[in-house]
């Protein structure tokens, strides 16, 4: 599991499947930035992992502010599935 910062918004919401840097990863959680005061354009500060991991992100298994984080452009995201629904 880590932190994704993607900067622009490739059209993705929590339950996406995206690939990144050759790895499918599962968006569990977005918060969106920068809509009023923020940067230029807007940022999504995502927590990603793979599917075995979402447990463990719903009974806050982790500690949020260890994560490894990574920042990437919008363009480097490959949108595979933009879904609102998580399969455990």
């Amino acid at each position: 599991m880590k932190r994704l910062i993607i900067h622009g918004d490739p059209g993705i919401r929590k339950g996406a499947v995206i690939e990144y840097d050759g790895d499918e990863l599962v968006c569990f959680g977005i918060n969106r930035n920068g809509e009023w005061h923020g940067p230029d354009r807007v940022q999504l500060w995502c927590t990603v992992g793979e599917q075995s991991e979402y447990e463990d992100y719903q009974l806050r298994n982790y500690t949020p502010h260890w994560l490894e984080v990574e920042r990437a452009d919008a363009t480097e995201i490959t949108v595979l599935e933009a879904t609102d629904d998580l399969v455990a």
